[in-house]
């Protein structure tokens, strides 16, 4: 099969669809890859590095979409949109319910869309979603600690604190994956932290991982209201398998914190969590609302794109090896693969973005 990897054109998107290791097991299979001049360059890896691994290196962004198969990070841009065709495999992020525009254009071209983020395990994990929450979990942390920096517009907080200063406050909405990895990084800077989530499972594990050191809450508006106006960094970590992202924090809560307090929110791809919270990017990652910074990134991950990359990759690469040997196939002998479907021959196809968007079913 013939498998393309474009350049990425979000704003400082530097992560590439595949990593010149991924590229040799994939020739090492008879598969045949076109990647795009230039595309593993802001990851670190070169266009000879593609080329002693098999790779072909074309130099337009035509020649890597006009494949069967089409590995990308994220989701294609409209700029991208006319690559799209019928005969085509796109398998990247997609985050269709945040982005209607992107949900009709896949209907009407018809492309076979899979996205990572609803690929699903038997046991409901997410493969090709968790090496990114990591990381943007763990990220949440280190963007908040700058921004509440003086020189950032912050109220001038060290998470850490320090002998005779209380620490910095640290909540967090979410107890999954994001949530998970963002009070590893703030427990470690020595941070006050929280984090409040709906199923109390969760919570019994996160015990079991932090101990004493992280207060454990059930999460209900009461207990979000408690919370919110405290934080000196609030992170935004909820995830509704391929919904829109619920909005907890109002206006006016967020008009309760502290001025120069800093919201991250992860779930920005998905529609976000706090009310006052939009889309930023990297060039531009930050605003200030109601007296608070807000820092919502999409594609936050792409800031450590040698890492991400390589992280990415070591989840992905055996769902590429299966689609591109088998093509369609792989969704009849892989179901969590299936799962990741969202739309094929002009259908939406995914349940729960057919609840989004119930007007294009």
């Amino acid at each position: 099969m013939e498998i393309g990897v474009p350049k990425e054109t979000k704003d400082k998107e530097f992560r590439v669809g595949l990593s010149p290791s991924s590229v040799r097991v994939l020739w090492e299979q008879k598969q045949t890859v076109f990647v795009e001049t230039g595309a593993g360059v802001g990851a670190g890896f070169s266009d000879e590095d593609y080329q002693q691994a098999g790779a072909q290196i074309v130099t337009s962004a035509a020649e890597a979409w006009n494949r069967e198969l089409v590995v990308k990070v994220k989701e294609p841009l409209p700029e991208e949109y006319p690559h799209l065709q019928k005969e085509q495999i796109l398998f990247t992020y997609l985050h269709l319910a945040a982005d209607r525009r992107l949900t009709e254009h896949l209907i009407d071209c018809g492309t076979t869309a899979i996205a990572y983020e609803t690929v699903e395990l038997p046991d409901g994990k997410l493969p090709l979603l968790t090496p990114m929450s990591i990381i943007a979990g763990r990220l949440a942390v280190q963007f908040g600690a700058r921004y509440l920096e003086k020189q950032q517009g912050g109220r001038g907080v060290l998470l850490g604190g320090v002998p005779g200063v209380r620490a910095g406050k640290v909540v967090i909405l979410g107890g999954g994956v994001v949530g998970t990895e963002a009070a590893r990084i703030a427990v470690g800077l020595g941070a006050q932290v929280q984090i409040l989530d709906i199923n109390v499972d969760r919570l019994a594990y996160l015990e079991t991982l932090f101990g004493s050191r992280v207060e454990l809450l059930y999460s209900n508006s009461a207990q979000i209201e408690a919370a919110v106006p405290e934080a000196d960094l609030l992170v935004g970590a909820v995830l509704l398998l391929g919904k829109k992202a619920p909005v907890l924090v109002s206006r006016n809560l967020v008009a309760k914190m502290r001025p120069g307090s800093v919201i991250v929110d992860v779930a920005v791809d998905q529609g976000g969590c706090v009310e006052t919270l939009r889309a930023t990017s990297h060039t531009s990652p930050s605003y200030v609302e109601e007296g608070v910074i807000h820092v919502g990134i999409p594609n936050m991950p792409g800031a450590v794109p040698w890492t991400a990359t390589q992280a990415l990759n070591n989840s992905t690469l055996p769902y590429v090896l299966k689609l591109a040997s088998k093509g369609l196939k792989a969704l009849e002998i892989d179901e969590a693969l299936a799962k990741g479907l969202n739309v094929k021959n002009h259908y939406l196809v995914h349940r729960a973005v057919q609840e989004v968007f119930p007007d294009l079913v």
